[in-house]
């Protein structure tokens, strides 16, 4: 429990860093009810985060149950929600799923309540927010040749 609340609290500290450093205008005297995020919002250069979710498997039932479980309740048709890029989604024996989205910062919150809702029960549900290393850690290796 306590890492999941420490995975929170990172997520919270990030969302708020990505606000504060896209230029978001400070708040005025009066707080404003901010209006939803654009269904369809793609992530861009400067609005996309990527997230890994593990969604680990509760083994103390059968595939079977889990699978009927996720699709009583919806999980199937709203995961990931449409316009959220799937960059990877690999099955770890033993685990259950790890799958990295990329998004706008925007939807975060909105892939977070489609997970609570729909794979809740059948997994339990890790965020860890991720960015690309891959052409950096590329062009260390070859520098290093």
């Amino acid at each position: 429990m306590a890492q999941a609340k420490g995975s929170w609290m990172r997520m919270a500290v990030l969302a708020g860093v990505l606000a504060f450093g896209s230029g978001a205008a400070a708040q005025t005297a009066s707080p404003q009810i901010a209006s939803p995020p654009a269904e369809n919002a793609a992530p861009t250069a400067d609005n996309a985060v990527m997230l890994t979710v593990f969604l680990k498997h509760d083994q103390s039932r059968p595939l079977s149950e889990l699978n009927a479980q996720l699709q009583r309740q919806g999980y199937y048709k709203a995961f990931p929600p449409e316009g959220v890029e799937v960059v990877s989604w690999y099955v770890m024996m033993g685990i259950g799923q790890v799958v990295t989205l990329r998004l706008p910062a925007s939807r975060l919150r909105e892939v977070n309540r489609t997970l609570e809702n729909t794979a809740w029960g059948s997994y339990r549900t890790e965020f860890y927010p991720t960015y690309d290393y891959k052409a950096i850690g590329i062009a260390a290796h070859e520098k290093a040749q």
